[in-house]
């Protein structure tokens, strides 16, 4: 494993506020590089705000609104929900910067000089929601969109045009690959959209005032292509560009999956940077069926579910419950019962218990295992250790916890099997109860370890119950032996108490 991890998110359009969709990308890439820090590798989580076009121009202007002072408060707000969640980006970048803008200028500049961006008269349909032209013969009938389905408008300007054509062989082969982009049918999907061959794309807008102006052509300003798919290299400024480059996560929403696995590499080609190694495109949150999307208004506000379920609760049931690169129809009621099944009936009662029978059986404090151990949930949490580091590499957080959730469940099943009440009660067992109550006590301390990528409060609440200073940081921490007899254990509240809502 590489010594260093760069991961991305995609850069949030900055024409409203988050919803629960975008929560659901940043949590995915903030529990891989959680998991990757555990792991003692130099990380980079890159996210932020992509502040430029016509959307946002408009939606300023319905609000009677000046762009720039518009996007300060998205991106604000996009900042305070990231908190909230507690994603631990390293990088929050925005094209409004001036750092993004310097070196879009210069990258455009380069582009043009080497002939790989011309100056071309472009006539056909436009699509303000999904930003891109299409041809007659790629319209939809009645001059549909074909990403979005909403009427394109029909334009016709100067526009400089990158040659994204001459890169056709080269992206071809770049998606035959078959780890380039995942899941496989995102990447089969895109591969037959190269295969039907690859157009030059325009990278200028003629007349747009918001935006980026292109350095030598002032009229025209950067497109979003360029404008917003760059970030990914110019938030690594100095230094970090040589630690960091090639990506090896770009973590994106499927619908967009397409500009990344085309347009971006060509563009990297064009400019002879590395490719970022891997391209992630999940799937979509979904609300009664059709996908949760800022312009259908059938948003689902993130404050309000962590006000009512907390952090830990929202970010377990986003990353169990979405299977890898699959759609997720969303449901309060499912949230509800993760919590109340998994955290507070498994977890929560496995810590509950323990710590109950430590203080009736052992004085409050972790006895000495001895040689009495039968093994049992040693081998679970061997196979739950490198269950999760399996899971974790292909990218399936659900599965990761799936199998930490068998070594909670296990260790449930061992108290009704070994009886700690029963061993008290009988002549000679005293070892024994010792072992027993040592394997509950390190099974949850190295299921706090394993969960340091998945939930933020709950490691360092279950370590507090076992009377261990702080929080597990090392995914190390998480083989078993770490727990030394002779720990007084401090049994609190409950981890996630259950929450009292009808089912329907």
């Amino acid at each position: 494993m590489s010594e260093r991890f760069y991961v991305t998110t995609a850069i949030f359009y900055a024409n409203d506020r988050l919803h629960i969709g975008h929560c659901y990308e940043s949590i995915i890439a903030d529990a891989l590089a959680r998991y990757h820090r555990a792991r003692g590798e130099d990380v980079c989580l890159l996210t932020g705000t992509d502040e430029h076009g016509i959307k946002v121009e408009r939606r300023a202007a319905a609000l009677g609104r000046d762009p720039q002072g518009w996007v300060d408060e998205i991106a604000a707000a996009n900042q305070a929900l990231f908190g909230a969640l507690r994603i631990s980006y390293d990088d929050f970048i925005r094209t409004t910067q001036e750092r993004h803008r310097q070196a879009v200028q210069r990258l455009f500049t380069q582009l043009y000089a080497q002939g790989d961006i011309y100056l071309d008269e472009y006539e056909g349909w436009y699509c303000p929601f999904e930003e891109s032209f299409w041809t007659e013969t790629k319209a939809l009938p009645g001059h549909l969109c074909p990403e979005c389905g909403r009427p394109l408008e029909r334009t016709r300007e100067t526009a400089y045009r990158f040659r994204l054509s001459k890169y056709q062989a080269q992206i071809e082969a770049l998606l035959e690959q078959k780890d380039f982009l995942v899941p496989a049918t995102r990447r089969n999907e895109a591969l037959a959209f190269v295969r039907q061959g690859l157009e030059d794309i325009a990278v200028s807008r003629a007349g747009q005032q918001w935006g980026i102006p292109v350095p030598f052509n002032p009229g025209h300003t950067v497109y979003v292509w360029i404008d917003a798919l760059t970030n990914y290299i110019n938030a690594l400024e100095g230094d970090r560009f040589g630690r960091f480059w090639p990506a090896d996560l770009h973590i994106v929403g499927k619908d967009i999956a397409r500009f990344h696995v085309v347009i971006w590499p060509a563009l990297l080609l064009a400019l002879g940077l590395p490719l970022p190694k891997q391209v992630y495109a999940h799937g979509w949150i979904n609300l009664n069926g059709e996908r949760i999307s800022k312009s259908r208004g059938n948003v689902i506000d993130p404050d309000s579910l962590l006000e009512k379920y907390g952090v830990d609760g929202v970010r377990y049931y986003l990353l169990r419950e979405v299977g890898f690169g699959l759609d997720c129809n969303y449901s309060e009621d499912a949230l509800v019962r993760r919590i109340n099944t998994d955290l507070a009936n498994d977890l929560g009662n496995l810590l509950s218990r323990t710590t109950q029978l430590l203080n009736k059986f052992s004085g409050g404090q972790v006895p000495d295992p001895g040689s009495s151990s039968d093994g049992v949930l040693a081998a679970a949490a061997a196979e739950a250790l490198c269950g999760a580091e399996a899971a974790l590499t292909q990218l399936r957080t659900g599965e990761a916890l799936a199998e930490i959730w068998r070594l909670v469940e296990r260790a449930n099943k061992y108290v009704e099997e070994q009886a700690p009440w029963a061993l008290a009660r009988a002549a000679g067992q005293e070892g024994r109860l010792g072992a027993v109550l040592y394997d509950l006590a390190e099974a949850l301390r190295v299921t706090a370890a394993l969960l340091v990528p998945f939930l933020v409060e709950t490691p360092g609440r279950i370590y507090g119950q076992l009377g261990l200073v702080g929080a597990p940081e090392r995914w190390a921490e998480a083989e078993w032996g770490g727990l030394q007899p002779g720990a007084t254990i401090a049994r609190g509240a409950p981890l996630f108490p259950r929450v009292e809502q009808a089912i329907k």
